[in-house]
């Protein structure tokens, strides 16, 4: 039998993350990943992404297990191909949100992400897309992203840096909607009080684990809620400055597999275990 490892929920982000630049995840990564899995731990995928965006990712890693998406919004389960809960943003506090945000910086670009397994990405006239490889709908004005439930708000601004257009965004927002930024030019308006934090627990709690069994991977401000949660968080180097403040080690990044790097550490720790406990009981 194999010893423990350290951690039995292993709670990954995506982009940045186990993800490298060109969307696809090593080699050396899936092995660890699998490896650890025969150890008895669990992959939990945490991401921004809404769940329609992560459905052709999780069909090439043979993912088939819940995923907490759309920053805590969403539990989707990959397997299943069915969406186990969501929350959705009101509307119309996104609209005063980001009234708000313009009366402070001047006009802003927004995108919205649908609700469901087969919600769109929609962009208004201005908005550019931060990852390329992500569909998306342009619209012709603002108006049209409030037609159908969302769970999520995609603000840039033509000049402001992300940490600037963040900053303002949580000094105005307040109690309207939680503000979080999740990669380059990625500022977001998500349900308030709900984080990758809220989403990671309770998917933990359905898979019979807490807190203290979780390992989370991550490199941007929205996986700080995750950090806080689990017991022990790991920024790749990639990470932002405020991350890595927060984080209880730093790995190689995600172009470096630095995810499996920590993971074969694990391994080879639970392997050391089980020989010494072989010995003992000799």
């Amino acid at each position: 039998m194999a010893a423990p490892l350290a951690y039995s929920l292993i709670a990954t982000d995506l982009d940045g993350t186990l993800l490298r630049g060109d969307d696809t995840v090593s080699d050396r990564s899936r092995r660890a990943l699998a490896a650890a899995s025969e150890g008895g731990a669990r992959h939990l995928v945490v991401t921004g992404r809404p769940a329609p965006r992560v459905r052709p990712l999780f069909d090439d890693l043979g993912y088939d297990g819940l995923a907490v998406c759309g920053q805590g919004a969403q539990l989707y389960d990959a397997g299943a191909d069915r969406m186990v809960w969501s929350v959705t943003l009101d509307r119309e506090l996104a609209e005063v949100a980001l009234g708000k945000i313009e009366a402070e910086v001047g006009e802003v670009f927004a995108a919205v992400d649908q609700d469901g397994v087969e919600g769109l990405t929609l962009i208004e006239p201005g908005y550019e897309m931060p990852h390329p490889t992500l569909p998306a709908v342009r619209v012709p004005g603002r108006n049209v992203l409030w037609e159908e439930p969302i769970s999520k708000v995609l603000l840039r601004h033509p000049t402001l840096a992300d940490d600037e257009l963040a900053g303002v965004a949580r000094a105005v927002v307040g109690s309207l909607a939680t503000v979080t930024m999740s990669g380059p030019g990625t500022v977001e308006l998500q349900p308030c009080g709900v984080t990758k934090a809220t989403g990671l627990a309770l998917a933990a709690e359905r898979l019979g684990l807490c807190a203290a069994d979780t390992i989370a991977f991550g490199d941007m401000p929205n996986d700080i809620p995750m950090f806080a949660w689990a017991a022990h968080g790991v920024a790749m180097a990639n990470a932002h400055h405020e991350l890595k403040r927060r984080a209880d080690e730093l790995t190689l990044s995600n172009e470096e597999d630095g995810i499996a790097v920590v993971l074969e550490r694990m391994l080879h720790a639970a392997d050391g275990r089980k020989s010494v406990g072989g010995r003992q009981l000799a």
